[in-house]
């Protein structure tokens, strides 16, 4: 009897431990009742019935990355480019991911790779090397809507890798050096341009300022003349005033001042030992009797005297002939 109870008790501890189900954090167990999937057990503690319920799938509902592997892909302009891509997708429903879809990862890998041929053969190469984000974003969109029967949310479709082949690689990288070297070319001749253009409205404005400035210096020139010319007009006007008022009187004091000047020129030079009068002279020289007459005239009362040095009255005859004759040193 003791051996009888001591098995039932041990049957019923292993029992027990069979029913305790413990599901990790980010997975879902799907539960089957007689081999048909009855409900999903969520992380945490779970109490099943031994042999009649068990464990169908454990399914993994974090975001996963599923690598899609290189492919060649006709594009619409007949070339031929190998392709990477990868998805980025989560289990939304353990249920039907675990019972719609046989394999759900080479289910999602064959649905990705034939849309993505699809896409990328509906568009031109440049279009595909160019376009990218068009692209995921027409992949994501086709392979969500495909895969939502699975319980399963797409969240990203990214392109890794467009691999166009050697010779179109060649052809585009000339193209890229061609278009480079044109917008070089095109900046430098701009630049040489803008130059140019400076440099002429720099040589513009030199020649308007000069031109102001030899127009200034011409109306200063005009404006000094115009004064000069009025200065000589105004003293002419008072010799004539004086020539007029006076007579020969003044004719004979202006050319005496004149004449005076000259011999003082002649006196001042350093080399000049003995000073010889042209007989011209002669008849200037005699005008110096019309100037002492003059000053005579200004300076005494009395007329016709002409004093020595003692201050004793000399007569006229004396007096003029004192003047040096033509020849006289």
């Amino acid at each position: 009897m003791e051996y009888v109870l001591g098995a039932l008790l041990l049957v019923l501890i292993v029992f027990l431990v069979m029913g305790v189900l413990v599901v990790k954090q980010g997975f879902v167990y799907t539960i089957e009742t007689f081999g048909k999937y009855t409900k999903a057990a969520e992380p945490g503690f779970h109490i099943i019935y031994p042999f009649v319920q068990r464990v169908g799938q454990k399914v993994n509902v974090m975001e996963q990355v599923l690598d899609i592997p290189g492919q060649e892909i006709i594009t619409k302009d007949n070339a031929m480019v190998g392709v990477d891509a990868v998805v980025f997708f989560q289990v939304l429903d353990a249920g039907k991911a675990a019972y719609e879809v046989a394999n759900l990862y080479n289910a999602i890998m064959a649905l990705t790779t034939t849309n993505l041929r699809t896409v990328m053969g509906s568009m031109d190469l440049d279009e595909t090397l160019s376009k990218r984000d068009e692209i995921n974003a027409r992949l994501l969109s086709v392979v969500d809507h495909a895969t939502s029967p699975w319980g399963i949310k797409i969240t990203r479709v990214e392109i890794k890798d467009i691999r166009p082949p050697r010779d179109i690689s060649e052809a585009m990288a000339r193209q890229m050096k061609a278009e480079r070297v044109k917008r070089a070319e095109i900046l430098e001749a701009e630049g040489d341009r803008a130059s140019n253009i400076l440099r002429a409205e720099g040589d513009k404005q030199s020649a308007i300022l000069q031109a102001e400035g030899t127009k200034e210096a011409a109306f200063r020139d005009a404006e000094a003349r115009e004064r000069a010319a009025e200065a000589e007009a105004k003293a002419t006007q008072m010799v004539s005033d004086a020539i007029a008022s006076s007579g020969s009187q003044a004719i004979n004091y202006f050319i005496a001042q004149e004449y005076t000047k000259a011999v003082g020129k002649f006196a001042d030079s350093p080399n000049a030992k003995t000073i010889l009068f042209p007989v011209e002279a002669t008849q200037l020289i005699g005008s110096l009797g019309g100037i002492g007459e003059l000053v005579r005239e200004a300076v005494t009362p009395a007329e016709g005297d002409v004093t020595t040095r003692a201050g004793t009255p000399l007569p006229q005859s004396r007096a003029r002939a004192s003047v040096p004759r033509t020849g006289d040193q």
